[in-house]
């Protein structure tokens, strides 16, 4: 048995990035999460309600540190080769919650989000069903170090979409999509496993280095 305790030997990290109650990306989180784990990988969903933190203040973080919402979401990223985020749209954008979770966790050394393999999805009513929110989420989680899975899914018209049993009631979309998250967990199984080489991950915040404001990892 390897040490995730699934037959692929990768751990993942699931959740809906949405507060309200029967929201539609967290019922496709909740399907991303009993997919991966028939595909073989050991999975934990979570509440993204654990993660709740105050908006990101610097002086906050100066006088008392990082809130124990962030401080949660790292230690749940630590013990995780990869991160499946299924993310709603507010105004053709992430939601503010999602990206003031990023800012709090990006405070934390070493960068957590570094290395590790994500996969972005979305819900939504609407017939692009929220892919412009996850274009805008790739950019902070790409900027600190994640490595995104190239596919996203959007799940158009979701509103309409689920089966009572949770599943995807139309039989193409339900394809496509147990393909992207067996694609994701392939290459996540295979970075995690099988490396061959390690990259150094660089962050230059200026034009001439600085060893005061660089973040070298």
């Amino acid at each position: 048995m390897n040490p995730t305790g699934s037959s692929r030997g990768v751990h993942v990290l699931v959740f809906g990035a949405s507060l309200r109650r029967g929201s539609l990306n967290t019922r496709l989180a909740t399907l991303a999460a009993r997919t991966a784990e028939g595909s073989g990988a050991s999975v934990e969903l979570v509440d993204f309600r654990e993660f709740d933190v105050p908006l990101y203040d610097q002086d906050i973080e100066r006088d008392d540190g990082i809130p124990a919402g962030a401080v949660r979401f790292r230690d749940r990223l630590a013990t995780a080769q990869g991160f499946v985020i299924a993310s709603p749209e507010y105004n053709a954008s992430m939601s503010g919650t999602l990206k003031n979770l990023i800012d709090w966790t990006s405070r934390f050394h070493p960068q957590p989000f570094a290395e590790r393999h994500g996969m972005l999805m979305s819900a939504s009513p609407s017939m692009s069903g929220g892919n412009r929110g996850l274009w805008a989420l790739r950019v902070p989680l790409e900027h600190l170090g994640a490595r995104l899975y190239p596919d996203m899914f959007s799940l158009a018209q979701a509103h309409t979409a689920f089966t009572p049993e949770g599943d995807l009631s139309d039989a193409t979309l339900r394809d496509r999509f147990a393909g992207t998250v067996d694609g994701f967990l392939d290459l996540a199984e295979a970075a995690s496993n099988y490396r061959c080489v390690k990259r150094a991950w660089v962050e230059f915040l200026g034009e001439r280095p600085d060893p005061a404001i660089d973040r070298v990892e």
